[in-house]
């Protein structure tokens, strides 16, 4: 399968070959809808393993509906977090007001899944790793392309030729500058850092089945106690110099940002010093791009369009997306370019949607001003009010309609 000729198909016909870069949740995805479609599939991966943590994910709209084509959703419900009682607190820690579980349920609805980002990975990586050919510890040095193939070069020498590319290797992808050009040329900087990363420890401070938030000028900090192996912390600030935050590292950045905090976030905080390399850390940037395509080489996921955690979507995208380009390229399998052109006029305005609702959110998780602070928290009071939260309810439809 992984030789440089395509792969041989029934009756003499040759089998068509897809190469994906990034086996994260879009590459995965993208792999999976392709080998039901009838596609020879390689994925290349530059880390050495595929991963297991991260931070939650929720599926919902077009996400759900994506992961139910995949035929995901199963596998997905047994590790469903479900629902959790949120507590807004004070900086030492102390509680301010509740949020039960059951309000988030009834906005969001039952078609839904909140995961770690690990789980729907390893969902996806053990539904396509006996159907498609998965190589770790592996990068793209190349690419050349005519009409008709691909030509990939990898790290190990391999020449790989393809009928379709898919970029699909994140926010700061190697297709998209071997093809497109440099990030610079597409990434928005929108001025904040984000830590994730999961506790190995319970929280002591967290009482389990809730999460706590500190929602504070210019940044927040939550901490989830969802028992053994499932909890974990999540951070973004507002920072003038991105570049000078990652030079400081997670544990050194975030201590400096949140230190000042009590209980859940200085227990968070303590587990992160000891395992610095457990978390994922970045500055928060968008990727605008005209076109997500150049003849046989497409981008999907946050590599074409990152919406950046303020979107709370990411995810779902990808699986929306990546459900999307197969249905496309399967109808028009005689013809690339249109498949691409169709799959990208039906995708682009869902994306440009979720875009400007996360730049239209950054507040909610940074606000500006003390004032900003309790304007948020004034509208999660009122959230638990049965006529606001219908309107939620109704607000959210809407956005995955």
């Amino acid at each position: 399968m992984a030789g440089e000729n395509a792969a041989p198909g029934a009756a003499g016909t040759e089998m068509k070959r897809v190469v994906v870069v990034g086996a994260g949740i879009a590459g995965l995805a993208a792999a999976l809808r392709m080998h039901q479609h009838g596609w020879d599939v390689v994925v290349v991966e530059r880390a050495q393993a595929r991963r297991s943590s991260g931070y939650l994910v929720n599926l919902h709209g077009p996400g759900y509906d994506a992961a139910e084509r995949l035929g995901l959703v199963p596998t997905l419900a047994s590790r469903d977090i479900g629902f959790f009682t949120s507590i807004l607190v004070h900086a030492d820690g102390r509680e301010k007001f509740t949020i039960p579980a059951a309000v988030a349920q009834a906005a969001v609805g039952n078609r839904a899944l909140s995961l770690f980002r690990g789980d729907l990975e390893s969902a996806l990586y053990h539904a396509v790793a006996d159907l498609a050919d998965i190589r770790f510890g592996t990068t793209v040095q190349a690419v050349t392309q005519d009409a008709d193939e691909v030509v990939a070069t990898l790290s190990d020498g391999t020449c790989l030729r393809t009928d379709l590319l898919i970029g699909a290797d994140g926010v700061h992808s190697r297709i998209r500058e071997l093809v497109f050009g440099p990030e610079a040329d597409y990434q928005v900087d929108l001025g904040h850092m984000v830590g994730a990363f999961p506790l190995e420890q319970v929280p002591e401070h967290v009482p389990e089945g809730a999460g706590t938030t500190f929602l504070g000028p210019r940044r927040t900090a939550a901490v989830m106690n969802l028992g053994p192996g499932r909890s974990s912390a999540f951070f973004t600030y507002r920072s003038a110099d991105p570049n000078a935050e990652l030079a400081l590292g997670p544990a050194t950045a975030l201590t400096r940002a949140f230190g000042d905090l009590g209980r859940g976030v200085a227990d968070a905080l303590r587990q992160l010093e000891a395992d610095p390399a457990a978390a994922y850390f970045d500055s928060v940037g968008q990727v605008v791009m005209d076109r997500w395509s150049r003849g046989r080489v497409v981008l999907l996921g946050d590599a074409a369009w990152c919406v950046t955690v303020f979107a709370g979507y990411g995810a779902a995208l990808a699986l929306d997306g990546a459900d999307r380009l197969g249905a496309a390229i399967a109808a028009h399998s005689d013809d690339i370019s249109t498949a691409l052109d169709s799959w990208e006029t039906s995708l682009r305005p869902e994306v440009r949607k979720r875009q400007a609702l996360a730049r239209k959110g950054m507040s909610r998780f940074a606000p500006p001003s003390r004032a900003h602070v309790w304007a948020g928290e004034l509208m999660l009071r009122a959230i638990q009010l049965p006529g606001i939260r219908g309107l939620v309810r109704r607000s959210i439809q809407r956005a995955n309609n």
